[in-house]
């Protein structure tokens, strides 16, 4: 039995593109002394407003963007360990928010189906 709510859709890409920004920040990070590598990003607020008026994207295909006005090394390398560890901990506050909130729509599912 599957149960699904527009919320628990919504959540679900939610968690999809927290994701993603994760896998992002984790290759910035595992490539900090590849020389030339440029930093990535992702525009998190506009790929989840893009998700919800698509009825749902690909987080794989979420836009990337260089993330520019960072320090290049001589190496051509601009990767910042403060940056990227900022960056983790805001989509794991991201994700964990996610979790948080789809436990709670599916306990008000779960209840609604159980109410007497």
């Amino acid at each position: 039995m599957q149960l699904q709510t527009t919320l628990s859709d919504e959540l679900a890409r939610y968690l999809d593109l927290s994701t993603r920004q994760i896998q992002i920040t984790a290759a910035n990070m595992a490539n900090i002394d590849t020389p030339g590598y440029r930093t990535v990003g992702m525009d998190f607020d506009a790929a989840m407003q893009q998700a919800l008026a698509d009825g749902g994207q690909d987080p794989v295909q979420a836009r990337m963007h260089p993330a520019g006005g960072l320090v290049v090394r001589p190496d051509g390398n601009d990767v910042s360990m403060d940056r990227e560890s900022m960056q983790m901990a805001e989509a794991q506050l991201r994700f964990k928010t996610g979790v948080a909130l789809l436990r709670r729509e599916y306990t008000r599912v779960f209840n609604a189906i159980h109410a007497k």
